[in-house]
């Protein structure tokens, strides 16, 4: 048995990336292909895994202007010859699923989401800082870029979805069904700490539909601490609202995120999200999350056991969430548990069970993956990076 796992494009690093890594883990020997991969951005457990790329590899600096090449994407994806494979796994949250599989092949998508910029492009747009005539362009081109992705959908013979929010998503976009299989979270990066400094946490890409904005407002006005670890195209705008007692780290060792994730006071994720990686990851640390109540964040964060949910979308209201959980005697052991049921282990037997249901047979790991091979954030659908 011949398989091939398909990644949209490795030109970030992120949570999707390390799912594609977890998906090339569950099979023996599969090939890797993506239309486009820089190493600097394969995950860990990818570094050493030869990348089969589409001609779009050799595109005029590509490096700096992959992002405008966002139209090439369907055609590098279709052009990758799959023939001699009998089972595809595609990665997707854009193109991935577009790839050519054999007819008589199985191709299951694991899907991080829809195309964001594609279905949410009003919502998406609203927070970009664009001129009228490039917004008028690109919804154009967003509209042929959706019916490409509408019938790049009826290529996967069965979709996964990262959460039930997303497989909502592909039933409203797709009308496809898709069975659900959360993320997997390497909880042995992180351990409880002996104590808690007086910190709050935002570890996240500094992109506008994350709403750190909304996160830094309410610690200006609250009176508290805020670290945000991450970088982005929007870390000017944020820079320039934050008061003294906001603090920039910028990207940091994994070494550096374990230790502030098992000692701020809570982690603060106030964007909707696809997932919610970030908020487990935490959780494995023994510290709770103040998260907005959408998407994502309501199937990983149990309210007032490994978090406090805040219902709109005013500094105000986060505010309110904070006060509340600072009232909390929040428990390490209970969080570290509810993490441990998003693990590496779990989701490696979820998807062979799946795979096992659908006729694809895969033999049991040898070992699991070192705790080492790791990831920090919950970047599943980071298109936006492709689409402006």
């Amino acid at each position: 048995m011949k398989v091939a796992v398909v990644h949209d494009y490795f030109t970030q690093a992120g949570g999707a990336e390390e799912v594609a890594s977890q998906l090339y883990a569950v099979f023996p020997e599969p090939d890797l292909f993506s239309a486009v991969a820089f190493p600097r951005c394969m995950p860990a457990g990818l570094r050493d895994v030869p990348v089969h790329t589409s001609w779009m590899q050799h595109l005029p600096l590509l490096d700096r202007y992959y992002r405008e090449y966002f139209l090439l994407y369907p055609l590098g994806i279709e052009s990758i010859d799959l023939s001699a494979y009998d089972v595809v796994v595609s990665s997707s949250s854009g193109y991935g699923k577009g790839v050519r599989a054999r007819r008589d092949a199985v191709h299951i998508c694991y899907c991080h989401t829809p195309m964001r910029w594609a279905w949410s492009f009003d919502q998406y747009s609203a927070r970009e800082s664009m001129s009228f005539a490039k917004r008028r362009l690109l919804s154009v081109l967003v509209g042929a870029l959706r019916r490409w992705d509408l019938t790049a959908s009826r290529q996967p013979d069965h979709f996964v979805a990262n959460s039930r929010t997303v497989a909502a998503r592909i039933l409203q976009a797709y009308g496809r069904h898709a069975e659900v299989i959360h993320p997997p979270i390497n909880i042995r990066r992180f351990r409880p700490s002996a104590g808690v400094d007086d910190y709050y946490l935002v570890l996240a890409r500094l992109v506008s539909y994350k709403r750190i904005d909304l996160a830094i407002q309410a610690c200006n006005l609250a009176g508290r601490k805020l670290l945000i670890i991450g970088d982005g195209p929007d870390r000017k705008r944020l820079e320039q609202m934050a008061g003294l007692n906001v603090t920039f780290a910028g990207r940091l060792s994994d070494r550096e995120v374990e230790y502030h994730a098992g000692r701020c006071l809570a982690l603060i994720f106030p964007g909707e999200e696809d997932f919610g990686m970030v908020p487990l990851e935490v959780a494995a640390a023994g510290r709770p999350t103040i998260a907005y109540r959408a998407g994502g964040a309501t199937e990983t964060i149990l309210d007032g056991i490994t978090g406090v949910f805040f219902e709109g979308s005013t500094p105000e209201d986060l505010v309110e969430a904070i006060e509340r959980s600072e009232k909390v005697p929040w428990a390490p052991e209970l969080l570290r548990r509810h993490a441990e049921s998003f693990s590496l282990e779990v989701f490696q037997q979820r998807f062979r069970s799946f795979l096992h249901r659908v006729g694809v047979h895969v033999m049991e790991p040898l070992a699991w993956p070192s705790a080492r091979q790791t990831f920090v954030g919950d970047d599943w659908a980071m298109a936006e990076d492709i689409a402006v």
